[in-house]
């Protein structure tokens, strides 16, 4: 009976091992991070590293939208936070964008934009005075 249990708990630390090893070095930790502020539905379909912090593009199939919350690095900590999304311009100009930056303790956004056959420029930053876009992606 010993030496059965004994297996069970070799096996859970092995698997949680593993886990931990997926985590720490696949896609898998960028969605363990995400913190589910867009809202039920979304799922993580792209990151970025934006300083101090990840930004998170999610994706609704079933509303079309997709949604950018940026997370910080150190919850808890006040710092600057920005989140932008739009639809794909030429030009650098965000005013027009949807946008949430300012100081914050845990995430910025969410901030969302119905995206159906046009391509998008997301991003924000985290702790520091450059936003980090990836333009003209997603296209769909």
């Amino acid at each position: 009976m010993f030496g059965l249990k004994r297996l069970g708990s070799v096996a859970a630390v092995i698997g949680l091992a593993a886990a931990g090893t997926i985590a720490a070095t696949g896609t898998a930790s960028a969605a363990a991070s995400y913190n589910g502020a867009c809202g039920s539905g979304y799922g993580v379909i792209d990151t970025k590293d934006v300083g101090a912090g990840t930004a998170y593009l999610t994706y609704n199939s079933s509303s079309g939208k997709n949604c950018v919350v940026t997370v910080t690095d150190t919850p808890g900590t006040t710092r600057l936070l920005d989140a932008r999304l739009r639809l794909h311009r030429s030009n650098i100009d965000w005013a027009d964008s949807e946008y949430d930056a300012g100081f914050f303790k845990y995430y910025a956004g969410p901030v969302y934009a119905s995206a159906a056959g046009r391509c998008i420029d997301w991003g924000g930053n985290a702790g520091t005075e450059d936003w980090q876009v990836n333009y003209n992606v997603h296209c769909g």
